[in-house]
This record gives structure tokens, C-alpha cells and sequence, in this order.
């Protein structure tokens, strides 16, 4: 079972900016730990995202050479993901392509299609830089804005993503509407459909109602899971109440249950899990 942590998810709604240094002593923690992949930044406005402003001074200063943890950042354009590739120490371009409408305009000011054509140009770019493509589809479980959603809906856009070559796709359940049925019905139609992508569940949810979204998932066969410690963070874009992180806490806890291996250092976790409670 992966288990991938996501301190740029718990910072990035912050209003009060964490020093720095805070950010890199925090992610040399996290190396530590042997996560799958760490979601430590993002190269997007910072005008939008301020939190996430000083991600290159950031990545320029941790440690990785230890560390057999792959490093993606979150980009939403071309401009972005050249700043990604440019820099060594990223692994995995993170880009944002929404299953609403609605929601696509909000975050990136771009109509589907035309997120499309981007993601297109993306991925060449990753390509040329030997870098990972991974495509987060937002609102992949639904959306906030009544606007219309159905499976057949997400299934098409996965089609023409994999047409496009992309590996790696992960679900996101931006607000926090999935329930066991969505969940269940998306994984056992997508993974035996297309076994050469592998998807992901990005959850968010309230801390005591994290088991139906990670069970329901783990027995439809998804085996890679995004959290954050504590629960924290959320989605500040969606323009609806921010609903938390999966708490990576109960992560370990499932695997745990279920004897899957996720190859974590729980002492070095427990390390970073108090760092986790200082800074936020």
C-alpha cells in the first residue's frame, strides 16, 4: 500500500505564512520517514497560493540524497511545469484538471477543454525532462455546485487522458462529498479497464469519518492513498467549506489492519508527526 504525504495540501489554506526554514526542516522530516512520494509544493501564482511562494528556496534547500521518496510539486499551467522540470530535485508534476466545470474555471480560469490542451503541452514537457505526469482530477466524486455529475462523466475524461499516454491518475475528492458507493463504483470500473494507469484516492474528510472512504477504496483495489498528518488542510480554491486532509495517521493505522506492507519508519513518523503539531 503507498501511502503518500501531502504537507503542501496541509499548508497551502494557511493565512499566517510558515517561516521557510520551518517548511524544510518539516520536509527533511518527512524524507526521513520513506513515504511513497511527498506533495511538498507547488508552482502556481502566489498571488493565488501564497503559502506556497518560497517552494524553489524550498526544494533548493532539503536534503533528498538519502531518501528513496519521490518529490512532486502541483502545477496548473505551462509556466509552472517548465519551472518544475527545471529543477532536479522534482520527480512528479502534479496537474490539476477538474471534473467540474465550475470548478476548473475557479481554480485556474480555464474551461475544460482548454485544461485539456495544457495538460497535452504538459506532458511533452515531462517527457523531453524525464519527469512523471500525474493528473489529479478534481471533483472526481462529485461537486458543491449542483452542477451535473455522473461516472460515465469521469470515465470519458479518463479516456482521453489515457489516450494522451498519462500513467498516473489520482481521484480527488475535493469537499468531501465521495461515500462508499461512488467510491466503489469509480475503482472496480477504471482499474481492471485500464491496468496501465495507476489511480490514486486523494480524500478529503472529516477526522472521524475517514474508514468508509479508505476501506471502500482498498477493497476496489486502489492501493495508492494521499493523507496529511492530522487531517490537516484542504482545498482553499473550491469556493465551499474546506474539508480536511485524509489524517495519514489512520493511513498507517488500515495497512496496518489489513497486514499491507506501506515500508514506513513509524519512529521517524512519530518524529515528524510532532514537528507537524508544532508548526501547525
Amino acid at each position: 500500500m503507498k501511502i503518500i504525504e501531502c504537507p503542501r495540501d496541509a499548508m497551502q489554506g494557511r493565512k499566517i505564512f510558515i517561516p521557510t526554514q520551518q517548511k524544510i526542516d518539516y520536509l527533511n522530516a518527512l524524507l526521513d520517514v520513506g513515504f511513497d512520494m511527498i506533495d511538498c509544493g507547488s508552482f502556481v501564482s502566489p498571488k493565488a497560493i501564497p503559502q506556497m511562494a518560497d517552494t524553489q528556496e524550498v526544494l533548493d534547500a532539503i536534503d533528498k540524497c538519502s531518501s528513496t521518496s519521490k518529490l512532486s510539486v502541483v502545477i496548473a499551467n505551462v509556466n509552472g511545469a517548465q519551472k518544475a522540470c527545471d529543477h532536479e530535485k522534482v520527480d512528479v508534476l502534479g496537474y490539476t484538471f477538474s471534473i467540474s466545470e465550475n470548478f476548473q474555471q475557479y481554480n485556474t480560469n480555464k474551461t475544460r477543454e482548454e485544461a485539456f490542451a495544457i495538460a497535452e503541452e504538459i506532458q511533452e514537457l515531462a517527457h523531453k525532462h524525464n519527469k512523471e505526469l500525474m493528473i489529479y482530477f478534481s471533483m472526481a466524486f462529485g461537486n458543491p455546485y449542483k452542477e451535473a455529475f455522473d461516472e460515465e462523466l469521469v470515465l470519458s475524461w479518463v479516456n482521453r487522458f489515457a489516450k494522451m499516454g498519462v500513467k498516473s491518475i489520482n481521484l480527488s475528492d475535493t469537499v468531501g462529498v465521495a461515500d462508499h458507493t461512488i467510491i466503489t463504483d469509480l475503482f472496480t470500473t477504471l482499474i481492471p479497464a485500464y491496468q496501465e494507469i495507476e489511480f490514486g484516492a486523494h480524500f478529503h474528510t472529516e477526522y472521524d469519518k475517514w474508514y468508509e472512504k479508505v476501506d471502500a477504496a482498498y477493497l476496489s483495489g486502489c492501493r495508492k492513498f494521499d493523507g496529511a498528518i492530522k487531517g490537516l488542510g484542504g482545498c482553499p480554491m473550491a469556493k465551499s467549506d474546506m474539508v480536511g486532509n485524509m489524517p495519514t495517521e489512520k493511513l498507517i493505522s488500515y495497512a496496518n489492519e489489513k497486514h499491507a506492507i506501506h515500508g514506513l519508519n513509524l519512529l521517524n513518523f512519530e518524529s515528524a508527526y510532532n514537528q507537524a503539531l508544532k508548526i501547525f
